[in-house]
C-alpha cells in the first residue's frame, strides 16, 4: 500500500466522553484480542479511543462469525465522535494488523458542523447513519468512483442503498480546511472523503469490507443487535 499516515496531534477536551464503554466492561476474548491490537497499532497516537476500537472489532467478528464479509482482510471506522477537522476514519487491515490509512470524511448536513450530533436512517434527511455496513460493488456517478455501502443494522441503518448513501471524494473534505481551522463541508448523508485519495480508498475496501459508523450515541449502542445480541 502507497497510503501515508500522519498521527494525530489534537485533541479536544470538551469531546463527549464514550458511554456503556466495553473497556469498563468485564473482559471477553473479544475484547482482550482488540486490545492487543490496539496497542500493537498504536492507535491512540492516531486519535482513536480504545472504547471505538473494541465496538468495531466486537462487531467485525460477529459479521465474521454470520459470513455476511466477502472480505474479512479490512476493518475501516469512521468515528463521529470526532470532530470534522480530524482525520476520524481509519482503514485498519486486520490480517496483518497495520493501520493503512487515516484521513478525514465527512458527515451528514443535518447531523451537524463540527462535530456530529444528530443521526438517521430516513430518506431526504441529508443526516448520516451509525453502525455496521458491508462495502458492495463501485460505480461511476457525478463525483465519480464511488462505493456502495449496505447498512446492516434495520431501523439503524438499512435505508443506505435506497437513500444511496455510498462513499465518494468530494473537494471540501481536505487537509486544507483544517489548517485554518474550520470544520469539513458536509454531505447530504454520505461519508465522503478526500477527492485526492478516494479512488485508493474505494478500491481498497470494496467488495464486502467491513465498514463502521461510530459514535457515542446512547441510543445506538444500546440498541445495536451487533453489539449486544
Amino acid at each position: 500500500m502507497s497510503f501515508s499516515l500522519i498521527p494525530a496531534t489534537n485533541s479536544d477536551e470538551n469531546a463527549e466522553k464514550p458511554v456503556a464503554s466495553v473497556a469498563n466492561a468485564p473482559v471477553t476474548v473479544y475484547e482482550e484480542t482488540a486490545a492487543d491490537i490496539y496497542n500493537e497499532i498504536h492507535l491512540d497516537q492516531y486519535g482513536l479511543s480504545l472504547a471505538a476500537f473494541e465496538y468495531a472489532w466486537a462487531g467485525y467478528q460477529k459479521l465474521l462469525e454470520e459470513d455476511k464479509l466477502n472480505n474479512d482482510q479490512y476493518l475501516t471506522i469512521c468515528d463521529f465522535s470526532q470532530p470534522s477537522g480530524n482525520r476520524r476514519l481509519y482503514i485498519i487491515d486486520a490480517a496483518n494488523r497495520e493501520l493503512i490509512k487515516n484521513t478525514f470524511v465527512a458527515h451528514g448536513k443535518n447531523s451537524g458542523y463540527i462535530y456530529a450530533n444528530s443521526f438517521s436512517n430516513k430518506p431526504e434527511s441529508l443526516q448520516s447513519s451509525l453502525g455496521f455496513f458491508v462495502t458492495r460493488s463501485t460505480y461511476i456517478g457525478k463525483h465519480g468512483l464511488s462505493l456502495r455501502i449496505d447498512g446492516l443494522e434495520k431501523g439503524i441503518n438499512d435505508n443506505a442503498m435506497k437513500r444511496t448513501i455510498v462513499i465518494h471524494g468530494a473537494d471540501y473534505v481536505n487537509a486544507g480546511r483544517a489548517v485554518k481551522g474550520n470544520f469539513m463541508g458536509r454531505s447530504w448523508g454520505c461519508p465522503a472523503v478526500p477527492a485526492k485519495e478516494s479512488n485508493e480508498i474505494i478500491k481498497t475496501i470494496k467488495d464486502g469490507t467491513c465498514f463502521f459508523i461510530y459514535h457515542t450515541d446512547k441510543n445506538y449502542l444500546a440498541g445495536s443487535k451487533i453489539l449486544n445480541d
